[in-house]
């Protein structure tokens, strides 16, 4: 079945890509983060003699492996800086703030972290500022909140200093990017039409092809597309693969089963989920049917369809898909 129509407005939507990022901190950056949670700044000295925070794994004359580690104070002055007028998710003050790199008393390399005062008027080069400490600390860049001007008159630190007992072998960084989403005019189609309850992809007018999600041109042959074709929802399981294995952020329950399949009338599968039926039991050819969430839940993503789920019918013919695998 086909038909033609204008093509709907161009959708588009906010994404975040986020996971956490683990990682060995070694014996150098570990000896810093360490040094944090315990409350002081570790620094290390390079062959030149001159003291870099945080300290190099190696040093940058010698290509050495840097064993020179010293204690810088944790107060310094504001060498260059920057002023950070609206803040976005993450950073490390949700109000305005100045990013400032700051060469602590003791280094002769300065520490890039933020600085909390009220507006520009109140940084300049040469501030005088120290580390105000997190309350609670793990061992991380965070346990320095931010820096904050030296009160007139005083000097010293704000924390109480505590004994190394432990090192920091590993730390978990959050990875996070916030983007504007905008589809292209034939996914913009897609999605609109599933927002319908439909199945819309588009047929290439030189080889005949039907392709879903529909795309601007044939990639067999480059030809544009432009003519809309509705699939059913029903359609052959081409390949597959079980999942066993839990992550973070995971809605079901392992084992199931991710399947590429094949829509009756298409000419390229799409991936989908596959239930209501034991993963071990699932198979190439499998006959299945998209199963719907309840129109009141839908919106203009795949996700209206919950799954697909076997129909009961035989398995289709191996030579019926074999190009498509």
């Amino acid at each position: 079945m086909f038909y033609f129509c204008a093509m709907p407005r161009t959708l588009s939507a906010p994404v975040t890509v986020a996971f956490d990022y683990t990682r060995s901190t070694g014996p150098v950056l570990g000896r810093f983060l360490a040094g944090l949670r315990d409350g002081v700044v570790m620094g290390g000295r390079t062959s030149e003699g001159k003291v870099v925070v945080p300290p190099p794994e190696f040093d940058p004359v010698t290509h050495a492996a840097l064993e020179d580690f010293v204690e810088v104070a944790d107060t310094g002055t504001v060498t260059s800086w920057t002023w950070v007028p609206e803040p976005v998710n993450g950073q490390p003050l949700d109000r305005p703030f100045a990013f400032a790199l700051v060469t602590l008393d003791g280094a002769d390399a300065p520490l890039l972290h933020a600085l909390d005062v009220d507006s520009p008027a109140d940084v300049e080069t040469g501030l005088r500022v120290r580390v105000r400490w997190r309350a609670e600390r793990t061992g991380d860049i965070t346990d320095i909140e931010c820096f904050e001007p030296l009160p007139e008159g005083e000097s010293g630190s704000t924390v109480q200093a505590r004994e190394t007992v432990d090192p920091v072998t590993g730390i978990v960084v959050p990875i996070e990017l916030d983007y504007l989403y905008a589809a292209s005019p034939e996914e913009s189609l897609f999605y609109t039409s599933l927002s319908e309850g439909k199945l819309v992809g588009q047929r290439c007018p030189s080889c005949g092809k039907v392709y879903i999600p529909p795309r601007s041109a044939c990639p067999a042959d480059g030809t544009p597309t432009a003519e809309e074709v509705e699939l059913p929802d029903t359609g052959t399981v081409t390949t597959f693969c079980v999942v066993n294995v839990p992550f973070l952020g995971q809605r079901i329950t392992p084992p199931y089963v991710s399947a590429y399949i094949l829509l009756d009338g298409a000419d390229i599968a799409f991936l989908h989920l596959i239930l209501d039926i034991p993963a071990e039991e699932v198979r190439m050819g499998m006959r299945v049917k998209a199963v719907w969430k309840p129109r009141e839940e839908w919106g203009t993503t795949i996700e209206n369809i919950s799954h697909f789920a076997p129909t009961g019918e035989p398995d289709a013919d191996y030579e019926s898909y074999r190009v498509h695998l």
